[in-house]
């Protein structure tokens, strides 16, 4: 792959507490600079995250129940609203954690639904939190997030002690096959992780403005090499 061809898959993010209003600038100038698919920052940021992408080209995305995911889903589904009348492309959702362990499709799909008929047609990705879940609830996930018609499932918010892992991209890739893509967020820190987790099956990356700058600069002079994986996950 090219380093144009990696920026494509990637979402600059700046949606840490501290991320300041210099972070959010920087992380629009580096989309518009290596043609990447997208910035997030976190809600209240939209408005100037928007006046630095105009006419770039660059999808300005949104959260919504970010990052705890405990909200009403009123509250995010006005959320996602607001955020789509402000201009946002995708919405980046964080999924109900009580509601997917206590086994609750009923709460938990109305809740994406909801977010997704508010988005009107713009891409949700659901972010499922991997680290607080095991494998079974990782894969319960993924099947209730397509059944509700979802674009993305996406791993972490990068707020949790642990972000992408290989195990869990290829768990989720498996479990939606090619009924949505799969976006890894949280840990992609170098090229030679995002390769990996092209090669386990994601599609999308967010990753922080200074280390998608260092990832893109390193694929500029790389000869980057996928890692494909086999059915139980493993590199060859």
């Amino acid at each position: 792959m090219t380093a144009s061809e990696i920026a494509q898959m990637i979402d600059v993010s700046a949606v840490r507490a501290d991320s300041a209003l210099e972070e959010v600038a920087a992380a629009a100038a580096v989309a518009r600079r290596y043609g990447c698919a997208a910035v997030f920052a976190l809600p209240a940021h939209t408005p100037f995250l928007l006046e630095r992408l105009a006419g770039s080209g660059v999808i300005v995305g949104g959260v919504s129940g970010f990052p705890g995911g405990g909200e009403t889903t009123s509250v995010k589904a006005a959320a996602a609203a607001e955020l789509v009348a402000m201009g946002c492309g995708e919405i980046d959702m964080v999924n109900n954690l009580a509601w997917l362990k206590a086994g609750r499709k009923d709460l938990y799909a109305a809740d994406v639904r909801a977010v997704i008929d508010a988005a009107a047609g713009r891409p949700v990705k659901v972010i499922l939190e991997c680290h607080w879940l095991s494998a079974d609830e990782i894969v319960r996930a993924c099947g209730w997030c397509v059944e509700a018609g979802v674009a993305w499932v996406k791993t972490g918010t990068g707020w949790a002690p642990t972000g992408a892992t290989a195990e869990n991209v290829a768990l989720m890739k498996r479990a939606v096959g090619e009924r949505c893509g799969v976006k890894a967020a949280g840990g992609v820190r170098d090229l030679a992780t995002l390769l990996e987790l092209y090669g386990a099956g994601a599609r999308r990356f967010g990753i922080g403005v200074r280390t998608a700058e260092a990832i893109l600069e390193e694929a500029k002079t790389a000869k980057p090499r996928m890692t494909r994986m086999d059915a139980e996950g493993k590199g060859y």
